[in-house]
Formats: structure tokens, C-alpha cells, sequence
């Protein structure tokens, strides 16, 4: 399979899991400081491919084993990163795109300017990304400091001007009509649930809110369900 390469020339690392729906292509996105290889992205590729959905699961610019540096990594480079993905694997497919966390916000944005997707999954969707930055990160200084005091995530001018610059994804959706899944865990401390719910409430076109009891950021332990929800949400709307 030829490598992909964003508008950068960085090489993007991903992994396509096959599927019998040759006219469909799902692509999967992580949150901040993730990868493709997070347990519940590869469980979901998993269970989708085994019903017959191809999927390919993304690790943005400076994450996993993609080249750039994580310091570059923002929403507006993991838009760039996606629409790459898209122009070189989607050409004549049926595109979902089923983001985690911040991941979740890079689907909205790229969906607003982008009509080759066809159907959204959020999961823990980012919404508020000034109030996240502000949240997480507020009292520690861009450049100088770390995410979450993690050495291999520096906290950079660039990440956090740009969260800041987009604000809120809400304005994005105001003229989309795209089928649109979120699911969210109620427990989730990182993306509150309001995220999930202003979003579900300012949608236009069909939609879901599937909150999950006792779930966290991660939905770790409710990937049978999650899986379940989406199978099911794909055979309706995709």
C-alpha cells in the first residue's frame, strides 16, 4: 500500500483493516497525545471491519509513528492531516469519520469545509477548545512546559493558540445536514458531557446522543457497546 503524506510531505503512519463494502471507507481519528494503536480505536476497527466496513485508523502529524513533531500538532494541522488522508484513499468512497476527543473536533471542522464526508461518529467530541486549553493547561506556560507533566507532550504556543483561536466548534455545524453519531461517557472529567449535548442540541441533520453511564474519557470497559451503537448507526445512515 503507497504511504500517505500530508501537504507537508510528513509521512502519515496508518493501518486499513479490509472490509466487503468496497464503496464505504471509515476513518478513525485519536484524541490529544494519542495514536491509532489506543485499545479502543483498534476495537472499533476491528468489530466494523468483521461486519464488512473498511477502516483506517490515523495517526495525526507528530503522534505515534508519524512523522512531524508534536509540537506542530493542532486541530487546524489534523484537518490538513485528515483532508490528505481523504484525497488519497477516499477518491469515489462513502467517507465516515469517527473521532475521539480532539480528534472529535478535527471531523466537525473538516466536515464544514469538506462535503466528501458523508456521516460523523464522535466520541467524547471536543466543542469547547478555548475552554478546554484554559481548563487543562491554564496555569502552565506554552513552550516551557509539559501536558499533564508527561515529558513526551510539551505544551506548545502553537497547540494552545490554536484551540483558543477556534474557540468552539458550534459555529462549523450550523450548515451541516450530515447523519451524526456522539457517544459520551458520563464520568468523563477531560471533554465534560455538555460538550456532547450543545453539539447533539445545535445539529440539524439526523442525529444520536448515547450518554454511557459510569464511562470515563477513555470509554474504556464499554467497547462492545460502543461498537454495537456504531455498527448499528453505520447500517442506518452510511
Amino acid at each position: 500500500m503507497l504511504p500517505i503524506h500530508n501537504s507537508q510531505g510528513e509521512r502519515l503512519d496508518i493501518t486499513l483493516h479490509e472490509g466487503h463494502r468496497k464503496d464505504h471507507l471509515v476513518i478513525i481519528g485519536h484524541g490529544l497525545t494519542g495514536n491509532k494503536d489506543r485499545p479502543m480505536l483498534i476495537a472499533i476497527a476491528e468489530a466494523l471491519s468483521n461486519d464488512g466496513w473498511p477502516c483506517l485508523r490515523l495517526s495525526f502529524s507528530g503522534n505515534g509513528e508519524s512523522e512531524g513533531a508534536f509540537t506542530d500538532s493542532c486541530i487546524s494541522k489534523g484537518i490538513t492531516d485528515l483532508t490528505a488522508v481523504i484525497d488519497q484513499r477516499g477518491t469515489g468512497k462513502k467517507i465516515t469519520y469517527i473521532g475521539h476527543s480532539m480528534g472529535g473536533a478535527i471531523g466537525t471542522l473538516t466536515a464544514a469545509r469538506d462535503d466528501r464526508l458523508k456521516t460523523l461518529i464522535s466520541l467524547a467530541g471536543m466543542v469547547y477548545t478555548a475552554d478546554f486549553v484554559e481548563r487543562e493547561f491554564g496555569d502552565i506556560t506554552p513552550d516551557q512546559d509539559l501536558m499533564w507533566e508527561d515529558p513526551d507532550f510539551p505544551y506548545s504556543a502553537k497547540f494552545s493558540d490554536d484551540l483558543r483561536h477556534t474557540g468552539s466548534t458550534l459555529d462549523a455545524v450550523q450548515e451541516l445536514r450530515l447523519p451524526w453519531l456522539l457517544l459520551h461517557g458520563l464520568e468523563d472529567d477531560i471533554v465534560p458531557p455538555k460538550d456532547s449535548r450543545d453539539l447533539s442540541e445545535s445539529l440539524r441533520g439526523p442525529s444520536e446522543l448515547i450518554e454511557i453511564p459510569n464511562a470515563d474519557h477513555s470509554l474504556e470497559g464499554h467497547y462492545p457497546e460502543l461498537c454495537e451503537a456504531i455498527k448499528n448507526w453505520l447500517t442506518q445512515h452510511a
